[in-house]
């Protein structure tokens, strides 16, 4: 399964009501780091089925970022049954998201 693209409309619905545990990157297209971690997250998402991986930009959604007090980016949350558990900040290479997602699940 692909990453999903999630907005300040839909995240409600795609995230805090998923059956299953979300993983959302708050990222924006100018962010170097973004970049490096996306084909990652991209991979990940295609070897996992456990967990949905999902974006969020942060210039065109303004709302969520901010309820969440996102200061940088990348920064990534594990949402689990409507709520934020688990919070990584910065690129990560992918052994350690895989360890971060196990050990937040």
């Amino acid at each position: 399964m692909a990453t999903i693209a999630v907005n300040d409309d839909n995240f409600e619905e795609l995230v805090l009501k998923s059956d299953k545990p979300v993983l959302l990157d708050f990222w924006a297209q100018w962010c170097g780091p973004c970049k490096m971690i996306g084909p990652v997250l991209e991979e990940m998402s295609g070897e996992r089925d456990d967990i949905i991986i999902a974006k969020m930009d942060i210039d065109e959604n303004p709302e969520t970022p901010t309820q969440f007090g996102v200061r940088s980016i990348p920064t990534m949350l594990i949402f689990k049954d409507g709520e934020a558990v688990a919070t990584k900040m910065g690129a990560q290479p992918k052994a350690q998201l895989a360890a971060w997602v196990d050990g937040s699940l």
